[in-house]
């Protein structure tokens, strides 16, 4: 990649916290070690360190988007500070060229005397615009925020969503080159975090860069390029979202004494994430030929249509074997005809017993953006309360087939009473896949078919 290219450029990173026990060590650590060096001897720290972030290195090209996920206290937050300057690292560079405005800790620099029409200015002017630039996006940060005559009030009077409303509006109206998001998505309601989503797609099509962090695996998935994991402030993968995703809720979900031997497979794996995403597009989206005579496509198995992106969590006692899609018919098929009902069907056996059971299955895309799917029971309270060791299920899901011609992934899943709360005793992503095969004459768009039809009626006609 040519330096011409990149937006960011983050080198060998590392963010190290001096930890004190009370607030006497801090003293003491002030005072004794210049001491103990005057007369020769070896200073002692009277802290313990803490390793935010471990050399950190990654770029992010011009145009991108980047979605970077990790478990709490992985160091997210601490890499976005360190990039927007409000953080200073141990060791390491970062580089960045253009303007930078960042979603952080919304309204953090907001003075609660002054007006919100003040704070835009003084928040405006923070980020490098001048007063006539300021002036002229003004009603276009008091439109988005809209929060009426509160405008001019002290911000000491606004609700928490007025802040957070003025806060967005101001950073996201102020055209930016590199536009660096931390959870700010989740703030507001509906309507208001749609026009957040809506707002930063116009400066994604804009060609602006960014940077975006998020607990959500299907927001990484949707907005972004790439994706990064970070764990334990490393960076232990990064590649397509789809794939950086399962292994991060991989992770996430892996029981305690696993964990370590997870993280170490996945920073195997990272550097081959975009080979195998690759594979999988290329090889699934070829359709088989028509039959003769131009008669329309007909539902069948291909022996061929395997997923090769396929993750397993560590299992808790229970075991998913043996996931296929039958036709009602109970034939084996993958290729699926639009409009017409199956059933996807898989076994589960237990190694031990289990409480609490419910079993799930998600459809996805290509891309991995989760489309829907079902589970057993809506709430722990109808679940299956006791499982014996050794036995096996037999789970089956209908489905009615309304999406439109494309291939689609499959995920399973078991849940249960692990230690005390409900988490995956077993689950598989991408365990199967299947198309949804061409239609003459298809009028739906887009990835569902919600039954669209069109009238169209002329009301006037021009007299020549």
């Amino acid at each position: 990649m040519s330096s011409d290219d990149v937006a960011i450029r983050v080198s060998n990173v590392s963010k190290c916290y001096h930890i004190y026990e009370n607030s006497q060590d801090r003293l003491k650590q002030y005072i004794f070690p210049r001491l103990q060096r005057l007369v020769g001897r070896q200073p002692k720290n009277y802290f313990r360190e803490f390793w935010a972030l471990r050399d950190v290195s990654f770029e992010v090209k011009k145009g991108e988007t980047v979605g970077i996920i990790g478990r709490n206290g992985s160091g997210k937050s601490t890499l976005l500070q360190i990039i927007c300057g409000t953080l200073t690292p141990t060791s390491g560079t970062v580089e960045t060229k253009g303007r930078v405005a960042a979603l952080l800790e919304l309204g953090s620099g907001f003075n609660p005397e002054f007006t919100g029409r003040e704070n835009v200015y003084m928040n405006g002017a923070v980020l490098g615009l001048s007063k006539e630039e300021i002036d002229a996006r003004f009603d276009d940060i008091a439109a988005f925020a809209d929060i009426g005559e509160f405008i001019d009030q002290p911000v000491k009077t606004y609700s928490s969503g007025m802040y957070v409303r003025l806060a967005f509006a101001v950073v996201i109206n102020v055209d930016p080159e590199i536009l660096i998001v931390d959870e700010a998505l989740s703030v507001g309601d509906e309507l208001f975090q749609r026009k957040c989503f809506s707002r930063i797609e116009a400066i994604r099509n804009k060609g602006a860069t960014i940077l975006f962090v998020s607990h959500s695996g299907s927001t990484i998935v949707e907005l972004c390029n790439r994706a990064m994991l970070l764990d334990a402030g490393e960076k232990l993968a990064i590649g397509v979202p789809k794939q950086i995703v399962a292994r991060y809720q991989k992770l996430l979900y892996a029981p305690v004494d696993k964990q370590k031997a997870i993280r170490e497979q996945i920073k195997r794996m990272g550097e081959h994430t975009v080979v195998v995403e690759k594979n999988v597009q290329s090889v699934s989206v070829e359709y088989p030929k028509l039959v003769k005579d131009n008669q329309p496509f007909k539902e069948s198995f291909d022996p061929y249509l395997k997923p090769t992106s396929t993750i397993e969590y560590e299992s808790h006692g229970a075991y998913i074997e043996s996931p296929e899609i039958l036709n009602l018919a109970g034939e084996r098929v993958n290729n699926l005809i639009r409009g017409k009902n199956y059933r996807y069907v898989y076994t589960v056996r237990f190694a031990k017993s289990a409480s609490n059971v419910r079993f799930g299955m998600l459809i996805k895309t290509i891309s991995g953006v989760e489309l829907g799917g079902g589970v057993s029971a809506s709430s722990i309270r109808d679940s299956i309360a006791y499982v014996e060791a050794g036995s096996v299920y037999r789970v089956e899901f209908r489905f009615q087939c309304t999406l439109n011609p494309g291939v689609y992934f499959l995920n399973a899943g078991v849940v249960g009473d692990v230690n005390g709360s409900e988490t995956y005793l077993h689950r598989l992503i991408d365990v199967a896949m299947f198309r949804v095969m061409p239609i003459t004459e298809n009028f739906a768009t887009g990835i569902v078919d919600f039954g669209c039809f069109s009238e169209i009626e002329l009301q006037e006609a021009q007299c020549s």
